[in-house]
């Protein structure tokens, strides 16, 4: 069939994107799916730092690709070997697809799923090769998702189920935003009740982990950003304490205000500066989570005495260390008993046709999370 897709075809177009328009809205064609893959309808699909990042080629991926990887939408046609999932359900998109088989998923770690992270770099699906063309040509699927689209043909093992009533502007943010965010606090750092948390980036994801940090009744909380609006959106999240991240003495602001250092110090900024200063917010016997994603090249310098004497645990989060089909429900879940007003996030509703523009306002950091609506029940 043919569908509409937002396509990049080279990397590191020239800002603004309104004027240089790296994203073309095509026609594609789009196959079957095959054994194992489903076609979805999308119906809203969220912006990320995550398709930035290619768009401005800091994260180096094949082109032509269509972007797009956090989404809601509905089941329209089934592979072979699709059985717990019908025609009509709603869904959420996951980018990283797990086997199911690999050592880390046997290990109960499907978000470090080997051969999900290997066709994910070539562009591919999880079963190999790719389910989109334009004029013969292949394009490449982006983590697996491809979804600032009208349609999509994804891995089984890339969806979850959620309940029908859920509006696809929420439900497409359980899919990373806060997979990512509320994981980073609840599965990799495990934070406690009573614990002190410092988050460090307040986008969609950041502020996830502040909602995450609320959430499992971490105190007190406090949320860092250059953002003035958004640290003014932190405050009304819940009893949440916000430090300017210019300021000169940010890092001893953040040292009083949680008695010597955070617990828990969650860097979501992308940047090795935020996550040095994440460090030197972190209290003696403290630990340390980064989920952003700073270019390749970027490095931190940590001091190796400091490392041992304070007993100090500096450690990786990806996809906020989620078994989707876990804790996808139990966010949800939290959402509608109020404790995780993941709508609040929303920072803007657009259409296809806007994402060049939309994705200027990502990058100036104006943005918390801005999502694409889609077709007409969207």
């Amino acid at each position: 069939m043919k569908t509409r897709a937002a396509v990049l075809t080279a990397m590191g177009a020239a800002r603004p994107y309104a004027d240089s328009r790296p994203l073309t809205l095509a026609e594609v064609e789009l196959d079957p799916p095959g054994r194992d893959e489903v076609r979805i309808a999308v119906r809203a699909a969220g912006l990320c730092h995550s398709d930035l990042s290619v768009i401005n080629g800091d994260r180096p991926r094949p082109v032509p690709m269509a972007l797009g990887h956090e989404a809601a939408g509905v089941v329209e046609a089934l592979g072979p070997g699709v059985e717990d999932l019908a025609v009509g359900d709603h869904v959420v998109t996951v980018f990283m697809p797990s086997c199911g088989t690999c050592s880390p998923c046997a290990e109960g770690r499907p978000a470090l799923c080997e051969p999900g992270a290997k066709a994910n770099g070539a562009g591919e699906l999880l079963a190999g090769g790719r389910r989109l063309s334009r004029g013969g040509a292949p394009v490449h699927h982006h983590l697996g998702c491809s979804v600032f689209a009208e349609h999509a043909v994804v891995s089984r093992r890339s969806l979850v189920r959620v309940e029908p009533d859920l509006p696809f502007e929420h439900a497409a943010l359980f899919g990373c935003a806060v997979l990512t965010g509320v994981g980073a606090v609840v599965n990799t750092a495990a934070a406690r009740p009573g614990q002190s948390v410092v988050v460090v980036g307040l986008g969609g994801v950041g502020l996830a982990s502040v909602l995450g940090a609320l959430a499992a009744g971490a105190s007190p909380v406090v949320a860092v950003d250059l953002s003035p609006e958004k640290l003014a959106l932190a405050r009304t999240l819940g009893p949440v304490q916000t430090v300017d991240a210019a300021a000169p003495d940010a890092v001893e602001q953040v040292r009083a205000l949680t008695g010597g250092g955070a617990e828990v110090a969650i860097e979501m900024a992308g940047s090795a500066r935020a996550l040095e200063a994440a460090w030197r917010m972190t209290r003696r016997g403290g630990l340390t989570v980064t989920a952003g994603l700073p270019p390749p090249d970027a490095a931190l310098p940590v001091n190796i005495v400091s490392l041992v004497a304070e007993e100090r645990t500096l450690k990786g989060s990806y996809i906020g260390t989620c078994v989707p089909s876990r804790d996808i429900p139990r966010y949800i879940r939290l959402f509608r008993e109020g404790r995780l007003p993941v709508d609040r996030l929303v920072s803007g509703v657009i259409g296809l046709e806007d994402l060049n523009a939309a994705f200027d306002t990502l990058a100036e950091g104006r943005a918390v999370r801005q999502v694409v609506r889609i077709g007409a029940d969207g």
